[in-house]
């Protein structure tokens, strides 16, 4: 089954028309809102690309920790 999904707000106008192999093989940059100096920081944790960061078990705890935290009572 095919699936679209408009990342245009979410992605660096360079990366806009880019497939998502590329996009998950890009610099964390490709994002919005993320410099190449973020880069250089990710980098220093092991983050080169956007799966790097995607897939980080540190970021995906506080993903979950962060949505947890509008189900509690």
């Amino acid at each position: 089954m095919a699936v679209s999904v408009n990342l245009g707000k979410a992605l660096d106008k360079a990366y806009e028309n880019s497939s998502l192999e590329e996009i998950l093989a890009a610099p964390p940059s490709a994002l919005a809102g993320l410099t190449e100096k973020h880069d250089v920081l990710l980098s220093e944790l092991g983050i080169k690309t956007v799966q790097d960061l995607g897939s980080n078990k540190y970021f995906a705890v506080a993903g979950v920790l962060v949505a947890l935290s509008g189900k509690t009572g």
